[in-house]
């Protein structure tokens, strides 16, 4: 069972217009994040929890396989930058953390076929929650 998840409406148009593009419209591996988008509670940025991932914010996650505890920042495609810690909304990761609050977890499979179990921590930085409305 998937956790629910919130997403902010400008996310959601932005998403959905990059979706419709021709070089991502007939990519098969972005129907998760298409999945993801039909099932989320849409709200107004305004009126976005502060501890809701939406994109462009940061956030610290723990990986329960392993103990390890990390901060990442969920990003569009063009400032996807793995040096950075920015991951793009685009990879499995990044589409399988939009819209998770800190507290929730979500398990996804890698590359390589493990599952991993990420727990949201803390977001510790949203763009909505500073009045950002429109990065």
């Amino acid at each position: 069972m998937k956790p629910s998840i919130i997403v902010s409406s400008s996310d959601l148009e932005r998403l959905e217009g990059l979706l419709t593009l021709p070089a991502f419209r007939s990519r098969s591996d972005l129907d998760g994040l298409r999945a993801e988008l039909e099932r989320a509670d849409v709200r107004e940025p305004e009126e976005m929890p502060a501890d809701v991932i939406t994109m462009n914010s940061r956030a610290r996650f723990l990986e329960e396989n392993t103990g390890r505890e990390y901060e990442l920042t969920l990003a569009y495609p063009k400032d996807a930058d793995a040096e950075a810690h920015r991951v793009s909304i685009f990879s499995p990761a990044g589409s399988a953390l939009l819209g998770l609050s800190s507290g929730q977890t979500i398990d996804w499979k890698t590359v390589d076929g493990k599952t991993i179990r990420l727990k949201v921590l803390e977001v510790t930085w949203q763009p909505e929650a500073n009045g950002q409305f429109d990065l």
